[in-house]
């Protein structure tokens, strides 16, 4: 009789084709994996792998195996996790990696709350802006905008992510109001910095009927972050394109004006994203939870640009 150690080191090294991969997704060595897998391939009296220096590939028993135990393996693990979760409090330290302007305007302020539900999660929140690799820095989730997922890795949307042109009510006194995308680029700019590629930012507008205008700000200032681009809106400095999360205090109060209305850019979605394995602990699985009902009940309506 296999043991679920056995088959669950085959599966995921089947999925990854790697032993050290499924060793990461487990947990443990690779020895420990190759030796689990070793032990099954040797009960069962078949080879499931051909190993190489260079690659692992499934035989055709392998395949054949894999085929027909993958789903019931998930399964049974999820069983496990849900009848051993209705017993467990949530607890354990909380690694999350999150945008400093996001988190703390928007996660931040939930937190009290957040810990009055689950008092034993211990939040350890790192506000960057980057994406992070989950596996390899140890993370239980991140928060991001644009995120190309990886196998492995799954995610769940916050809000939209759109910018929309801002400038200040006293930079317009001075300067001509845009009546289109093309007057944006007559005007002093705050243009943005990526932080992935070190070049300037140029965007696509998007009408509220569907057509596009390719814009490029003229720059005056260049900030790398968005939550700088609306602080140098708010002095004056220029017009900008800024995500709506960052600049809706600024709007609400004010400070600053919403240009071009019928026009925004759509850069997909703000999602948290996390393992996509079905054995999540208790304290990610809460905290997910608790971050997408929030945003999709109080963020997703007020964010949106149309």
């Amino acid at each position: 009789m296999e043991t679920l150690g056995n088959l669950t080191s085959f599966v995921r090294a089947a999925e990854a084709l790697n032993f050290s991969e499924a060793a990461r997704r487990l947990g443990i060595s690779a020895a420990a994996v190759s030796k689990n897998v070793a032990r099954l391939e040797s009960n069962l009296g078949t080879r499931l792998f051909h190993r190489s220096t260079r690659r692992l590939t499934l035989t055709e028993a392998g395949e054949r195996l894999y085929a027909e135990v993958a789903d019931s393996l998930d399964n049974i693990q999820a069983a496990i996790a849900r009848t051993d979760e209705a017993r467990q409090v949530p607890a354990g330290r909380l690694r999350v990696s999150l945008s400093p302007s996001f988190g703390m305007t928007h996660v931040l302020p939930l937190l009290a709350d957040f810990k009055q539900r689950y008092p034993e999660v211990v939040p350890d929140w790192h506000f960057e802006n980057r994406r992070v690799d989950l596996v390899a820095e140890g993370f239980d989730a991140a928060i991001s905008g644009a995120v190309e997922l990886v196998p492995g890795v799954v995610a769940r949307e916050l809000f939209k992510l759109h910018l929309v042109a801002v400038a200040s009510p006293a930079f317009l006194k001075a300067n001509p109001t845009p009546r289109g995308p093309d007057d944006l680029a007559d005007l002093d700019g705050i243009v943005v910095r990526s932080t992935h590629s070190g070049r300037l930012r140029s965007w696509t507008l998007q009408h509220r009927d569907g057509t596009t205008c390719n814009v490029s700000l003229r720059p005056s200032v260049i900030m790398n972050d968005p939550e700088a681009i609306c602080r140098c809106a708010v002095m004056g400095l220029g017009v900008t394109l800024a995500p709506v999360d960052c600049a809706y205090s600024w709007l609400q109060r004010g400070e600053l004006v919403r240009l071009l209305p019928d026009w925004h850019v759509d850069l997909g979605a703000v999602v948290v994203y996390y393992s996509g394995q079905k054995l999540l602990p208790s304290k990610t699985r809460v905290f997910i939870d608790f971050l997408v009902e929030y945003c999709q009940r109080e963020l997703a309506p007020r964010f949106r640009a149309v």
